[in-house]
């Protein structure tokens, strides 16, 4: 899939997304930008139907998820890869909330395919950053999370 804007002087650019790198295609990357345009649809059908509140923060936080992962396709070590992926499924989390309350709300309409695609695109991203995560060495894990917990303690008293 390719992306088409204009440069500062009106220049028509495209840029290839899918295959971001080693010319594969990457399927989260894909799967994040048709998320976010299904939600962009849902979205503005809640605002047709004057469920602003809902709709902005819905819109907010689903398009987020595919702007972390594109951002991690060229993060500057594999500690920030893991950080922008798991920034994603926080943000993947906050959209199964607002999915929720519309799912659950008497008043909006929903589809539950939305549901369904936000599940699959969380398993991939805990997948990747598990994977990520194995290919740190186990030193500098115990290293993080001694530090971690002892900044806790020490904030603590």
């Amino acid at each position: 899939m390719k992306i088409c804007y204009f440069d500062d002087e009106f220049n028509l650019l495209t840029f290839k997304f899918s295959t971001m790198r080693n010319d594969k295609p990457n399927v989260i990357v894909e799967k994040t930008i048709d998320f976010a345009l299904s939600i962009i649809e849902y979205c503005e059908q809640l605002e047709g139907d004057k469920k602003f509140v809902i709709a902005r923060q819905l819109l907010r936080s689903s398009t987020s998820i595919g702007a972390n992962v594109f951002e991690a396709q060229n993060a500057e070590s594999k500690a920030d890869f893991i950080h922008k992926m798991k920034l994603a499924a926080k943000e993947a989390s906050e959209t199964l909330y607002w999915l929720t309350l519309c799912e659950r709300s008497k008043n909006y309409r929903f589809n539950n395919i939305l549901i369904d695609n936000l599940t699959e695109i969380i398993k991939i991203l805990s997948k990747i950053i598990s994977s990520a995560k194995g290919k740190i060495p186990g030193l500098i894990w115990v290293f993080l999370y001694v530090f971690s917990n002892f900044q806790i303690f020490k904030l603590g008293n």
